[in-house]
């Protein structure tokens, strides 16, 4: 995939987002808060996405003024080994969402058809939608400009349609549901959605224009679309108790419509993915084009969807929190609080390898804590001030492994 041609503003990157964040993966994560009831789920929506958009603009930011991909952001951080393994690692995320968008949107798809035509099939689903999506990714990334803006004008209002009638009578969200939910979990559920675009912010922003601007643009963008979608799925899992898009489409009576709901939400959104799969896996070798690895991608989504399994959705988003929130708190803070320049590159930084590997460990003991504020910012804030103590310890030129036979 070529490099974007056309220059983003405060308004595409706004689309861009909002776009990204109507989609059928926050509705269904906005349902697992469910048995927390609405009023205490609504306020631990808002709460945990306002600090994941914040953390993930940040992120943005410096693609914005450095004009580099997410990924190679890491590379001052943790050297260049360093960022090829994030490099591995995101593409696998990207791959995983990939996987998780086409798998949801051709169970939604497959029950909308089962119901007008009684037609059943998830496998022709799932291909008709990665198919879908290479033809988005060869066309370019002009999309993201024009198609974007278009898909997202006409996804909103259904969307406002949909929430109307799950919203239309206030006494049914006072409904129990079965579960267990405490609110810090909720808050996390909520965070790591944003965070999850973390490792891709910058892939965009370095086409932005202007660096304030364009961080509003993200932040309006994703917050406002992202929360929305959750609280949709909220309020449907307690009012009619189920949260796939296509049961809540076809309970409004949209019929054929809801197909194309479905489409456009999981195709704007799995786009993003594989894109920045191909931005990603340059940072590892730069051998093949962007535009070739974004759709063998899809390809390789489309394969494990047919095999993934849907109820590890939660560990999957707990699994890309505790990679990717110790992991920027270090490039965050290198880049906001120590500043730190280096004149070239190394091959790795032991100091902050081991403290992304402490924060690993520290992720999954605060989700077994289940802390009010959740895992990601308490952790990012532990990573940070152990990050900092480090390199106020240690001269870090004397602990940078600059080839394989010296240490400078």
């Amino acid at each position: 995939m070529e490099k974007m041609e056309v220059k983003l503003g405060s308004l595409s990157f706004f689309t861009l987002w909002f776009g990204a964040a109507i989609s059928i993966a926050e509705i269904f994560s906005g349902g697992l808060i469910a048995p927390l009831g609405f009023k205490k789920g609504v306020l631990a929506i808002l709460i945990g996405h306002f600090l994941g958009t914040f953390i993930f603009v940040l992120g943005g930011i410096i693609g914005s003024k450095e004009k580099v991909s997410a990924i190679n952001s890491t590379e001052k951080s943790f050297g260049i080994y360093g960022k090829k393994l994030f490099g591995i690692l995101n593409v696998l995320q990207l791959v995983g969402w990939t996987a998780v968008m086409i798998k949801s949107a051709s169970s939604s798809l497959n029950a909308i058809s089962v119901e007008l035509w009684q037609f059943n099939n998830n496998i022709i689903w799932s291909a008709f939608i990665g198919v879908l999506v290479i033809l988005w990714i060869w066309h370019g990334n002009k999309g993201i400009k024009y198609v974007n803006g278009v898909a997202v004008t006409l996804l909103l209002g259904l969307m406002l349609f949909v929430a109307y009638f799950i919203f239309k009578n206030p006494a049914e969200l006072n409904k129990t549901v079965e579960g267990a939910m405490s609110f810090g979990a909720a808050i996390e559920i909520s965070a790591v959605m944003p965070l999850s675009w973390l490792p891709l912010a910058a892939d965009y922003t370095r086409q932005g224009t202007s660096v304030k601007k364009d961080a509003i643009g993200s932040f309006l963008g994703y917050f406002l679309g992202s929360s929305f979608m959750y609280i949709i799925g909220l309020g449907a899992a307690i009012v009619i108790g189920n949260s796939d898009i296509g049961t809540i489409l076809l309970g409004v009576n949209l019929g054929v419509i809801a197909l194309g709901v479905v489409v456009l939400s999981t195709v704007t959104t799995t786009f993003l993915d594989a894109y920045s799969a191909g931005v990603s896996f340059l940072s590892i070798t730069n051998k093949f084009k962007e535009k070739s690895v974004a759709i063998s991608m899809t390809i390789i989504g489309f394969g494990l969807a047919l095999f993934f399994p849907i109820e590890t959705y939660e560990s999957f988003l707990y699994a890309i929190g505790s990679v990717f929130a110790p992991l920027f708190s270090i490039v965050l803070t290198d880049y906001f609080i120590l500043k730190r320049k280096l004149e070239k590159s190394i091959k790795v930084d032991p100091v902050a390898l081991l403290n992304w590997i402490v924060g690993v460990g520290c992720y999954y003991g605060f989700v077994k804590l289940d802390f009010v504020l959740g895992a990601t910012v308490p952790v990012m804030i532990i990573v940070s001030t152990l990050y900092i103590v480090c390199r106020k310890i240690f001269n870090s030129r004397k602990f940078i492994i600059e080839d394989s036979n010296r240490i400078a």
